[in-house]
């Protein structure tokens, strides 16, 4: 249903991170990808989302943070609000388009989830949360395959993933990848 992104996320090892994300997510990725039995992981996980989450600017990290209490506070028209103006202001945090992405999904708009998913990926393409975020689409929108696919790459990029293991494990149980 969403084949575009579902191909940005296949080719995701060929695409590099925009210059405005900071530099030290490379050393925590390759961290992070090292195992899921590693000691650290959930730490080096909390730094990626830390370095995904803050900006340069403490205004716009300030919003994104304001964003995301409507958000928890199910007041969906307040967050939208706020991050479209705050993607409008500066187009390539990822983040802020990855919180609209959670809005938009749990708004039911899968649509428009999908293309701020994609947005978050131009940007940030090792953006594992965005990665099954979409998979929960392509769950929600029958179409299983694409959605052990979008897991399948968020576990390379995070093995510590447990529910994202636990749907893989399940999706191969009760819909059996096939060779055509």
């Amino acid at each position: 249903m969403f084949d575009d992104t579902l191909a940005q996320i296949l080719g995701l090892h060929q695409r590099r991170p925009a210059l405005s994300l900071p530099a030290k997510l490379d050393a925590l990725f390759a961290r992070l990808s090292a195992g899921a039995e590693d000691p650290l992981g959930f730490e080096v996980e909390d730094e990626i989302w830390e370095a995904w989450t803050t900006h340069p600017d403490p205004a716009l990290a300030a919003k994104l943070n304001e964003a995301i209490a409507a958000i928890a506070a199910a007041d969906y028209d307040r967050g939208r609000t706020l991050l479209t103006a705050l993607v409008a202001e500066a187009p390539d945090y990822a983040e802020a388009w990855n919180k609209l992405a959670t809005l938009e999904f749990l708004a039911g708009r899968d649509r428009d989830s999908v293309a701020a998913i994609a947005r978050t990926l131009e940007l940030e393409p090792r953006h594992f949360g965005a990665i099954s975020g979409f998979a929960q689409i392509c769950l929600r929108n029958g179409d299983p395959a694409a959605a052990r696919l979008a897991f399948e790459a968020a576990l390379r990029l995070n093995p510590r993933l447990t529910a994202v293991r636990i749907a893989v494990d399940e999706l191969n149980r009760t819909h059996p990848a096939t060779l055509h």
